[in-house]
Formats: C-alpha cells, sequence, structure tokens
C-alpha cells in the first residue's frame, strides 16, 4: 500500500511519467510514428521546402502543426500565417525546444500513428532538389577518350 501511495504522490508532484522520453523530447512532445512530415529550422527559410510542407498540409487537413517555440519570431509568423490562412490546427511547443538550425521546426502530426516511412521534407519531396539542380549548368557527358586522357 506504501508504494502505490507513494506512485500517487509522485504522479502529484513530478506530473505522470513519460512514455520514452526522449523521443518525445526531440518531437516536441508526440511520437514519431504520428508524424507526417518534419522541417529543420533551416529547411523553414527555404521556399521550395514551404511549398512543398503546403502540399502535405493539404493532403492532411486533420493534421495539427507543432512550431519550435525558440525559433525567431519572423519565421514563427510567417508559418503561423500560412496555417491560419490554411485553416489548420497548430501549437506553438515551449518545452524541450531548441533554436538551432537542424533542431526541428516544424511537424506536421496526426492524432494517432501514422507510421510514416519518411518524414523529413527534402527526403519526402526530393524531385524539388532535382530542379534546382538542373538549373544549375548541365554536366557535359565525357567520351571516352576525354575520360581516358583526363
Amino acid at each position: 500500500m506504501t508504494d502505490e501511495l507513494q506512485q500517487h504522490l509522485d504522479k502529484g508532484r513530478y506530473g505522470t511519467p513519460l512514455v520514452n522520453p526522449d523521443e518525445q523530447h526531440k518531437y516536441m512532445g508526440t511520437f514519431r510514428e504520428r508524424c507526417y512530415l518534419s522541417m529543420t529550422i533551416a529547411q523553414m527559410k527555404n521556399s521550395t521546402d514551404k511549398d512543398s510542407f503546403l502540399t502535405e498540409l493539404k493532403k492532411h487537413e486533420d493534421a495539427t502543426i507543432l512550431l519550435n517555440g525558440q525559433m525567431p519570431e519572423s519565421l514563427q509568423g510567417e508559418y503561423i500565417q500560412l496555417a491560419t490562412k490554411n485553416n489548420a490546427k497548430f501549437t506553438v511547443v515551449n518545452d524541450f525546444v531548441e533554436a538551432k538550425p537542424e533542431s526541428f521546426g516544424l511537424l506536421l502530426v496526426a492524432k494517432e500513428a501514422v507510421n510514416e516511412p519518411v518524414i523529413d521534407v527534402e527526403q519526402k519531396y526530393p524531385e524539388e532538389d532535382d530542379k534546382k539542380n538542373s538549373n544549375k549548368s548541365p554536366e557535359k557527358k565525357l567520351g571516352f577518350f576525354d575520360r581516358l586522357f583526363h
């Protein structure tokens, strides 16, 4: 009986224990299996990644957007406006987040597990990267002798 009492007191003092707390801290309070799409703070500044995010948002109208509360306010405001314009639910998360460029800045999540195999915006929409690379100067194909003597 004292163990139950101690557990009850601990729960009141520290809150309910988290299941897999490291994963929940990394994914802004949710689990990896609930994510449709993830963007780092650096990716959020890229306009093609922003377009990819809007494409994914239109596919999942019931999803919620989790925004990193530590990122620059101008960037945060830009995505809040996008969410509002698209009638999407969003939450600004301030617990266990950082403002590093490689930190998650945005997650598009569901209420239940969706088990998306790829959630990174640049891996999920690679054709956008191919278009960027095609705008650069195309590489010349070298002939047999060019490769041999080059």
